[in-house]
């Protein structure tokens, strides 16, 4: 699973999974550029990173944002080989009719806008290139609906379908686009939200990373539009 060298955008770069998979490829040799919406990486965040670029401030909803932010990728290291899809967040707890429309809009921009604007940028450069990887973040949730989940449950659905869309689009061009269905990510977060699970059965982020860097390397080379399931024993 070689991703030495390869350019490889990860957006969430600082978030609880971004941390660990920023780490997992940079030990493998790629050269990050890691996007965040925060302007200064944590302290520590680029250690032992070599030359990772932190592209602070970026919206991945906004797409004049983006785009800035994958011209200043392309100006500094001319091709952009891998995109990790990572940003992403839930809220939930509520039936849709008690929903609010902020929820609707903060969950389905953070979990499928941001796919479809930071790809839509990205898709011209792997082209023109002939080569790429897309992988995004989408959920076991995702693949039906639940009480209290409609809106996140809906996102991620989202970006199932336009990861099997743009692999229809793209793989003759040489492009490989694929999503993974985490189930429940042990995180400091979820831990906090489910004081009561059984953290055991849940997938760490060191496992998800080792199925991204998969899905990053040749080995992928012959899988177009899949959705893995990550389930760990949820």
């Amino acid at each position: 699973m070689d991703v030495q060298g390869k350019v490889v955008v990860i957006t969430g770069a600082s978030g609880a999974l971004g941390e660990v998979v920023v780490r997992r490829f940079g030990e493998r040799g790629a050269r990050l550029a890691l996007v965040d919406r925060k302007p200064d990486p944590a302290p520590g965040m680029l250690d032992g990173l070599g030359e990772a670029l932190f592209m602070g401030g970026t919206d991945v909803t906004d797409p004049s944002s983006v785009e800035r932010m994958v011209e200043a990728v392309i100006a500094a290291r001319g091709r952009i080989d891998a995109l990790l899809n990572l940003a992403g967040g839930w809220r939930g707890g509520t039936p849709l009719h008690e929903t609010p429309l902020e929820t609707w809009d903060f969950v389905m921009n953070l979990n499928a806008r941001s796919v479809f604007v930071v790809c839509r940028a990205v898709i011209p450069r792997m082209i023109a290139q002939g080569s790429g990887k897309i992988v995004s973040v989408a959920a076991k949730s995702g693949l039906q609906g639940a009480a209290n989940t409609s809106v996140y449950n809906a996102s991620k659905s989202a970006v199932i379908r336009l990861t099997e869309s743009m692999a229809a689009e793209l793989k003759d061009h040489g492009i490989n686009v694929n999503c993974v269905l985490p189930s429940i990510i042990d995180t400091p977060a979820n831990r906090e939200q489910m004081p009561k699970a059984d953290f055991s059965k849940w997938v760490t982020p060191d496992a998800l990373a080792d199925v991204l860097l998969f899905l990053c390397s040749e080995a992928s080379r012959a899988i177009h539009g899949a959705a893995i399931p990550v389930y760990g024993r949820v």
